[in-house]
């Protein structure tokens, strides 16, 4: 999926951490593009603020666009699985962040949203660097993104270390699978076996 912008406005460099070095917003603070495909889909997708890192992908074979966090400045819901609350995300050594405390899952803010084509979903899912180095999570993977969502994109990320974790803005956090789905009707009747296939989990044996 190639990305194609709108117009042409012009970028302004950053320094932040967790960013391209090449990268950077763009002096607009609403800005439109198109990630287009060769067999034609093409995704609406609006920047909320003038220095958000779109998806992209690491490699031109890359299946998944990476997502980064847009932490400045914002407030992040936060969850222990039985309570939320709500905090604002902090300035550290000139980095916005939030704080992670182990088991603790955050709504991860990404600074943009997205109209899909109809019959296509986004799917958001952990990124193996993230997850086996640090312990960081999305415990609903494959998180579901709707083609009629047109609300800022949030990830669900958890702590699954045993210490405290620090994201910060502009971070890697998920990656991003773009999938054609089927939306077929229900008929009621019966339903018989077609194969030779019997019993339910575990049937097929343990090797």
């Amino acid at each position: 999926m190639r990305l194609q912008r709108a117009g042409a406005p012009q970028y302004t460099p950053t320094s932040k951490k967790g960013y391209p070095p090449h990268g950077g917003g763009l002096t607009s603070p609403l800005r439109v593009a198109r990630l287009e495909r060769m067999d034609n889909p093409r995704i609406l997708i609006e920047s909320l603020f003038d220095d958000v890192v779109l998806p992209s992908r690491a490699t031109a074979g890359s299946a998944g666009h990476d997502l980064r966090a847009y932490l400045r400045e914002r407030t992040v819901s936060f969850s222990d699985g039985v309570r939320q609350i709500a905090r604002q995300t902090t300035e550290e050594n000139g980095e916005w962040g939030i704080t992670l405390l182990p088991g603790e899952m955050a709504l991860v803010p990404l600074g943009f949203r997205t109209r899909l084509p109809g019959g296509m979903e986004a799917q958001v899912r952990p990124r193996s660097g993230q997850a086996f180095r640090h312990a960081l999570t999305i415990p609903n993977a494959p998180g579901t993104v709707d083609a009629d969502y047109a609300e800022e994109w949030l990830v669900i990320v958890r702590n699954d270390a045993p210490a405290a974790r620090r994201i910060v803005h502009g971070e890697r956090i998920a990656q991003v699978v773009f999938a054609r789905f089927e939306g077929p009707e229900f008929n009621e009747g019966s339903v018989t076996r077609s194969t030779e296939r019997t019993g339910g989990f575990g049937s097929t044996g343990k090797h």
